[in-house]
């Protein structure tokens, strides 16, 4: 026996490969706006986390070049010795009035900044409750913590109490929710979990990866949408989404963060965020306070894409937010879609298990501020003929 024997087993890729349906690791050639250039072909980009359109827009670009300048491409340390650089600390008091929180942490991933807040949170002898549709980085994180890991069905707020009242009175609680889930782009039902909250006393997390920036009126997220924000104990969020950048953030009460901040093995022990990452997250922190209009612009097509689906028959799920998927079910007929789809033009990312149930696998589709109606015109009719090719609708 080997430990490698699992992996010359493996040949799932390899058979997909031979089919002409692997999805995965595509090399992007060139970005410019919402269209890109793989395998040589120009194609739609519907499958980026670039909810604001900042990634390519000149006064962020601009202010990662000046970053460059200024302190070089990398600090070369962690923020715990040589890599704390000026513009981190400026960040994290922008975060945290932004999050009109105390204070705020800033980490190298939002990966990373889930791992460190609940592992140096969550000790033996307490607990840590999530959603069973979190995300991985939760997932992850309560596995590496040394509590007890306990879970409830997917937005059940009845399953969450009998989750609860079966734990000791004096046990200390910590409950770790997505604001809005990554596949299916539902949300959390925060009122069911706040109401709880007052009733067993648990302090709660929630990651707004996908969040920040899009929901609320001011793009706080998705405390700020439902009006609960200070019932909110950690704000945990990535810059990698609609931020355009790379990192992760958690804010919330001075002494919270502060002790995650001397204990976060994930912080310590990892080289510091670049600082053209940095002043990236600054620069769309500025935009994202001052353009509302690019809210009201993606929430508009927000509409427009998830109500166009639906005429054609297409099954969008519980969607609520830019997320919108097309639930397909069959993972072969689900990466046979993503190559007519691709082949018309259109990048997607097809998702089957494990990142969603068996037999739900779907097409996830998530939009820009930026994108033009013309963009839009010729994915819906794309999806239209794709999708009646394969008799899907």
């Amino acid at each position: 026996m080997s430990i490698f024997d699992k992996c010359y087993a493996f040949t799932r890729a390899e058979e997909a490969q031979a089919m002409g349906i692997y999805p995965y690791f595509t090399p992007i050639q060139e970005v410019y706006g919402n269209k890109i250039k793989a395998d040589g072909r120009e194609m739609i980009m519907v499958g980026s986390n670039n909810y604001l359109g900042l990634l390519d827009d000149p006064r962020v670009m601009q202010a990662a070049k000046d970053a460059v300048d200024k302190y070089g491409v990398a600090t070369c340390g962690s923020r715990f010795l040589n890599g704390t650089l000026d513009i981190h600390v400026e960040l994290e008091k922008r975060l945290a009035k932004y999050l009109k929180k105390e204070e705020a942490l800033a980490f190298s991933t939002g990966f990373q900044t889930n791992q460190g807040a609940i592992c140096t949170l969550v000790g033996k002898d307490e607990v840590v409750i999530t959603d069973r549709m979190d995300h991985a980085s939760i997932i992850d994180a309560c596995r590496l913590s040394h509590g007890k890991v306990l879970w409830f069905k997917h937005n059940d707020m009845e399953d969450l109490d009998k989750v609860l009242s079966s734990l000791d009175s004096d046990s200390p609680v910590l409950v770790a929710v997505d604001g809005v889930f990554s596949m299916e782009g539902d949300l959390t039902d925060l009122p069911g979990i706040v109401a709880l909250k007052k009733k067993y006393g648990f302090k709660l997390l929630v990651d707004d990866a996908h969040g920040l920036g899009v929901m609320g009126e001011n793009g706080r997220g998705t405390a700020e949408h439902f009006g609960l924000e200070d019932e909110v104990d950690l704000i945990v969020g990535t810059f990698s989404k609609a931020f355009a950048s790379l990192g992760g953030v958690v804010a919330g009460e001075a002494k919270v963060i502060s002790y995650i901040k001397h204990h976060a093995r994930a912080l310590i022990f990892s080289a510091s965020i670049t600082p053209a990452s940095v002043a990236t997250v600054i620069a769309t922190l500025d935009i994202i306070e001052n353009e509302p209009e690019r809210r009201k612009r993606l929430w508009e097509i927000t509409k427009k894409m998830k109500s166009g689906f639906q005429a054609m028959g297409y099954d969008t799920g519980p969607s609520e937010t830019p997320i919108i998927p097309l639930m397909i079910g069959e993972d072969i007929k689900t990466f046979m879609f993503w190559r007519y789809l691709r082949e018309a033009g259109i990048f997607t990312n097809p998702v089957i298990f494990p990142a969603v149930p068996p037999n739900q696998a779907m097409i996830r589709t998530s939009y820009s501020a930026s994108h033009s109606d013309l963009e839009l015109n010729t994915v819906l009719k794309s999806f239209e003929e794709c999708g009646k090719k394969l008799g899907i609708i």
